[in-house]
């Protein structure tokens, strides 16, 4: 890559300030940001350097200038691209000493970040040997016209493959959602295999993406690399509108966790979210990774859901129902278990738990469905912690499903302080006397057929429940003491 082509890139909008026409053609081995006064021992020969110019000031700046400017003659760089957005320009005192030294300077405009020249330089590269760009020169001064424009993945698609008859090209997530595709291109299952990833370094398992060919025998490797790259860059610009998103949803999360939330503020929070402000709504939570409900969310209802995190941490996702509000209420589990799977495997090492509830008929629900949905989510995780799991607070329908949403720690003291002594492992007869409780609360307090079971004569099952009634203060012939017994025993953590 020569600097001509860095300076042609109309997406860029870099401003030379001195460069003589012999310079342009001076080839450009890498890219290094840099803000050190003496940037010799970080600069390669032939590397662009980029610069916010943080370590000039106007005190003594001439000498910065030159002594900064004549470190990256002496390493050898390409160019310097100095950022406008520190001082509101370039220094005059670097452009006179750019040119004193033979090293050609362009102003950076505030607006455009470093990365995305960075991604430019590496774009152009990714050719190989062969030369510095593999797709056709018009093709890729549309696709970084598309990107500038801040246009869809679908042109991006279409734009890529265009000069190749457009065969079918899809851009998938890690869990097989298809977020663009080529115009025509027919609609594709969730298990198609893994083909090109596309390479973005700060992408968790769950963001990474791939872009999938049919038939790719008909397209030159290197020409995929090169689109891979380019949507990559799509990827990273959206990060600040996703960031967003999960700020606005997480001050939805706040405002309903808060306790009587004002309704012109809460119908505030649903607007600035996206979603409408009269419901109906489903609620999903989710943990531990936030990134994995934002997938699922994004298979069950594009573009109509908020996904953010509550002041504890944990991920929830409020969205717009698509039933009408008349119609019985339902979750969305059946649905979300269906894709569950997929999304929990882009990451098998960690478990992924989710929780739902009925939804909410309108704001003044959505506490309520919030508060069923982390219950919901608690019980799944304390039920099977090591298995991804999907848990609906409207399956609580016994004692022991309802028990498990409790926090390990609170069940254990209660079982402690109901059973007592019960509990000892070193006590062989506490061991027989819990035996005996479990058998005779089974069997409905029925003395017979406990004894039965346990293979005793009905008069022990008496002197042993006697035993367990004083050990406990417990009463079990009153239904309240038995229950009392019977959630003791479910409590136990095991």
């Amino acid at each position: 890559m020569h600097i001509a082509h860095l300076l042609r890139d109309e997406s860029l909008g870099l401003r030379p300030l001195w460069c003589e026409d012999t310079m342009l053609g001076r080839e450009i081995s890498g890219v290094t940001a840099t803000d050190l006064a003496d940037p010799a021992r970080s600069v390669r020969p032939g590397e662009l350097v980029l610069s916010g110019l943080l370590w000039w000031t106007p005190d003594d700046g001439p000498a910065k200038a030159e002594r900064f400017v004549s470190a990256l003659r002496t390493a050898g760089a390409a160019a310097l691209l100095a950022g406008e957005k520190t001082h509101g320009g370039v220094p005059d005192d670097l452009v006179h000493a750019c040119r004193r030294h033979a090293v050609p300077v362009a102003a950076v405009p505030a607006h455009v970040m470093f990365r995305t020249i960075t991604d430019s330089v590496q774009l152009r590269q990714r050719g190989g040997p062969g030369g510095p760009h593999a797709l056709p020169e018009p093709t890729r001064e549309r696709l970084n016209r598309l990107l500038a424009e801040g246009a869809d993945p679908a042109a991006l698609l279409d734009a890529a493959f265009a000069h190749l008859d457009r065969p079918a090209a899809y851009l998938l997530t890690a869990s097989g959602r298809t977020v663009a595709a080529t115009t025509d291109a027919v609609r594709l299952p969730m298990d198609v295999p893994m083909d090109l990833p596309v390479d973005v370094a700060e992408a968790g398992p769950y963001e990474r993406l791939r872009l999938y060919l049919p038939e790719p025998a008909d397209t030159p490797p290197r020409e995929l690399h090169e689109i891979a790259a380019i949507l990559a860059t799509w990827q990273r610009s959206g990060a600040g509108r996703r960031a967003a998103a999960y700020e606005a949803a997480s001050a939805l999360g706040a405002l309903l966790t808060g306790g009587g939330a004002d309704p012109f503020a809460l119908r505030a929070a649903l607007l600035a979210c996206g979603l409408p402000p009269q419901g109906p709504y489903e609620v999903i939570t989710a943990a531990p990774d936030r990134w994995a409900l934002a997938e699922a969310v994004a298979q069950l209802r594009p573009g109509g859901a908020a996904v953010g995190a509550l002041p504890d941490g944990t991920a929830f996702a409020v969205l717009a129902a698509e039933r009408p509000a008349e119609q019985p209420a339902e979750s969305p589990t059946e649905p979300l278990a269906a894709i569950w799977p997929l999304v929990a495997a882009c990451d098998p090492s960690r478990p992924q738990h989710a929780g739902t509830a009925p939804r909410a008929g309108g704001p003044e629900d959505l506490n309520g469905a919030l508060s069923r949905a982390r219950y919901a989510l608690a019980s799944g995780r304390n039920a099977a912690p090591g298995t991804s799991s999907v848990t609906d607070a409207a399956s609580f329908t016994g004692l022991a499903a309802l028990l498990t949403g409790i926090p390990e720690e609170v069940r254990a003291a209660y079982s402690h302080t109901v059973l007592g002594s019960l509990l000892a492992a070193d006590n062989a007869s506490s061991a027989v006397l819990l035996q005996t409780l479990e058998t005779f609360l089974a069997r409905d307090g029925s003395w017979a057929r406990a004894a039965e079971e346990l293979h005793l004569h009905v008069n022990t099952v008496h002197y042993r429940i006697g035993r367990i009634e004083q050990i406990t203060g417990r009463d079990l012939s009153r239904l309240d003491d038995r229950l009392d017994l019977r959630a003791a025993l479910l409590c136990r953590v095991r």
